[in-house]
């Protein structure tokens, strides 16, 4: 599935605005049959956007079941003869869609896109009823998980990640024109040919609709110049492109050339044309060292969230870039996405600015007893039949598959995480995660692949990390644990750290921090002031930089982002290094003196 894009052959019209809306508090919309005609009772909502932040009761923000989105959209008169697709960008966390009182596709999941072939339902120049309804009701066979739980104010949503439950279509929805034989799919792998890097490579493999006849490839530096070209048949495999004088890909050094894909018919005539953003460049463990372009990387930067005051999880273009600017600004050259897949856009941009990603699938709440700690005890066993089991195993593999689907090409893209902070020390865990290993290098047998382990499965403790190719670590000494006492803090993390760095893999901090109130101050430093958060950093990166394994260090979080109420969140997790508007904490400052040193600011 390739995304909605404006070619020689291919056209989109952005659906994005204001819609009807409408919770289904009485569960009844599918019964009643609310696609068949206009909403009743809607109230408009954004698109895209969260709903929770932009309404002011709890009830509405709170709301767990089936959420109704509809608008009317015209398809262009252009596009008669054209297949016609609907293509919704994310949908959380799972949606059913409707053309006119047609269903037309359901999914599952609610950070990946998914689409449908409406051209039978539509008619070009005429207008139709696009309804969507999204549920948000997270279970023990959903990615992450939750549960419904009976209590004396009523039916109430328990879930186990520290982040708000934030629901609706958070990203855009489009409407396609597509040629009948079409390019469907394009997988690159990129390379050098020699030692000294100056001839690139780049294989690509084709999957195409139709009955085409030849697929020619063009690539194109960014001043529009052919730098190599082939054609072979839609049946061949991959086809290999050799780049002379190549420009790599490189951290600050977003150097994109466009891959045009034309699918060519038995004349030779052009069916259809697709383009790509390709950058040169590998990525690989050595070791106990990360190699890019075969030279050793050390990884600085954050685990990030997609959260923004009002418009919640909700993509937004000029927040972005604020958030670049300032990762730029700091030093930052990676990210996370904790704890799910961002926005396309999010990764697009990391490729033209050069950074790397760890791209994470929504697999965390995996863990009843860290869950039970922060959220108070539930007497759940994480898995077992009745809990994450099976059924939920085979959720979770979807989704590695789809976030590979989409992912696979961005060259800003160099680790697979496959879970964050997941019971690991238990059978249960090793025979749940085993065989996802698995789907994920069948996936993409071309990048590391690992998870985030968490403090409960310390070192010789934990059974899930002998299948990842990377150690990636969240550890909150001096905070969860020593709280208030760096000196034995720092003892116990050398310790632990050593013991990782033994193993022979690299290892990265993917979490270390401590929850701070902006404008907190407090001599001597204690816990939540800006005092504290800076001493528990400078303690942390003197032990990282004792450590030759370690090979990153993202702190968290890069700004403070909205959970669910509870009594150890201050208005949401206030682990920042810039406030949820995006200005700095002390800290921000101490990260960019480490992560700028010896370049020009």
């Amino acid at each position: 599935m390739l995304r909605p894009q404006d070619s020689a052959t291919r056209e989109r019209k952005n659906l994005d605005g204001v819609w009807d809306f409408r919770l289904d508090t009485g569960a009844v919309g599918r019964d009643e049959r609310w696609f068949a005609a206009p909403l009743d009772d809607a109230r408009p909502m954004a698109v895209p956007a969260s709903f929770n932040d932009l309404v002011t009761d709890s009830k509405t923000r709170e709301f767990f079941g089936d959420i109704w989105y509809q608008r009317t959209v015209r398809v262009p008169r252009g596009w008669a003869g054209e297949r016609i697709l609907v293509h919704l960008e994310s949908a959380t966390h799972r949606a059913t869609v409707w053309v006119d009182d047609v269903e037309v596709v359901s999914h599952e999941g609610g950070y990946l896109p998914f689409e449908a072939d409406v051209t039978d339902h539509v008619t070009a120049g005429s207008e139709f009823r696009l309804t969507v309804c999204v549920n948000n009701t997270l279970s023990f066979r959903s990615i992450p998980p939750g549960v419904i739980e009976d209590t004396p104010a009523g039916r109430t949503q328990l879930y186990w990640h520290d982040f708000f439950n934030y629901a609706g279509l958070h990203r855009s929805v489009w409407l396609s024109a597509v040629p009948a034989d079409r390019v469907d799919d394009v997988t690159v792998v990129t390379g050098f040919a020699d030692d000294a890097r100056t001839t690139g490579t780049v294989d690509v493999t084709v999957a195409t609709t139709g009955d085409g006849g030849d697929v020619e490839l063009v690539l194109r530096d960014p001043a529009g110049r052919t730098t190599a070209m082939a054609t072979a048949p839609v049946t061949a495999g991959p086809t290999r492109l050799e780049v002379p004088d190549v420009h790599p890909w490189g951290i600050g050094d977003g150097y994109l050339y466009d891959l045009e894909v034309r699918l060519l018919g038995e004349g030779g005539d052009l069916l259809d044309s697709s383009h790509l953003k390709v950058g040169v460049r590998t990525f690989e463990v050595d070791g106990t060292r990360l190699l890019l372009n075969g030279e050793p990387v050390h990884l600085t930067g954050f685990g990030m969230h997609e959260d923004h005051v009002t418009v919640g999880k909700k993509h937004d273009p000029a927040l972005m870039i604020r958030d670049f600017e300032l990762l730029r600004w700091i030093g930052a050259n990676s990210f996370r996405t904790s704890h799910y897949p961002y926005s396309e856009d999010v990764l697009d941009h990391a490729d033209a600015a050069g950074v790397l990603v760890i791209d994470e699938t929504p697999a965390v709440g995996l863990n009843m007893g860290l869950g039970g700690g922060i959220f108070g005890g539930q007497g759940y066993t994480t898995f077992s039949p009745e809990t994450i089991g099976d059924e939920t195993r085979e959720v979770h593999a979807q989704v590695i598959r789809d976030l590979v689907a989409r992912d696979k090409n961005h060259p800003s893209v160099v680790i697979w995480s496959i879970a964050n902070e997941p019971e690991s020390e238990t059978q249960g865990a090793e025979d749940y995660f085993r065989p996802l290993f698995d789907v994920a290098r069948e996936a993409d047998p071309t990048r590391p692949v690992g998870f985030v382990n968490v403090m409960l499965a310390p070192h010789g403790q934990c059974r899930v990390t002998q299948f990842a190719d990377l150690v990636m670590l969240n550890r909150y000494y001096g905070w969860y644990v020593h709280t208030g006492d760096l000196a034995g803090a720092e003892r116990a993390m050398r310790e632990e750290l050593g013991l990782w760095a033994g193993d022979g893999k690299p290892v990265l901090m993917t979490e270390y921090g401590a929850d701070t109130y902006p404008g907190l101050h407090q001599l001597p430093a204690r816990p939540w002031s800006e005092e504290y958060q800076t001493e528990l950093l400078d303690m942390h990166h003197r032990v990282f930089d004792d450590i030759d394994a370690i090979v990153g260090e993202q702190m968290w979080n890069f700004a403070d982002f909205a959970t669910t109420s509870g009594i150890m969140r201050v208005g949401g997790n206030k682990k920042g290094a810039f406030t949820r508007d995006r200005e700095p904490k002390a800290v921000a400052h101490l990260l960019r003196h480490r992560w700028t040193a010896g370049r020009d600011q």
